[in-house]
């Protein structure tokens, strides 16, 4: 007996990043808002900053070689092979208050970071 086997679609690695509910309901809202419901929110580490490294967190319709991928809440939060050993374990945020408005970063792989906390070593 002969079987054949059709191709599955492999499936993007996990992370451990992980999107606060905060920040997965306003990038779910911000994603619906400009009609683009299929982007993913990606974030990426390079080399910059006053640290040394920056984060870059934006959305994304691509898919890169190595990415992984975990949903929250109907969100995709996709992180490139490159920059996934410096982002495991980091929670993204969104926080609306009167001194601050925007999404943030707890990384527990950053030895420090600068005032701005916008790159980090």
């Amino acid at each position: 007996m002969h079987t054949t086997s059709t191709p599955t679609e492999q499936a993007a690695p996990a992370h451990g990043a992980k999107l606060s509910d905060a920040a997965a309901a306003k990038a779910k809202a911000l994603l619906e808002r400009d009609g683009t419901p299929n982007m993913v929110l990606r974030i990426a580490v390079q080399p910059g900053g006053c640290s040394g490294l920056r984060y870059e967190l934006f959305f994304d319709d691509r898919t890169l070689d190595g990415d992984a991928l975990v949903t929250f809440d109907e969100v995709g939060l996709a992180i490139d092979r490159m920059s996934k050993p410096y982002l495991d374990g980091a929670v993204i945020d969104f926080v609306d208050t009167i001194e601050k408005q925007g999404f943030t970063i707890d990384n527990p792989n950053a030895g420090n970071s600068c005032a701005c906390g916008d790159s980090f070593h």
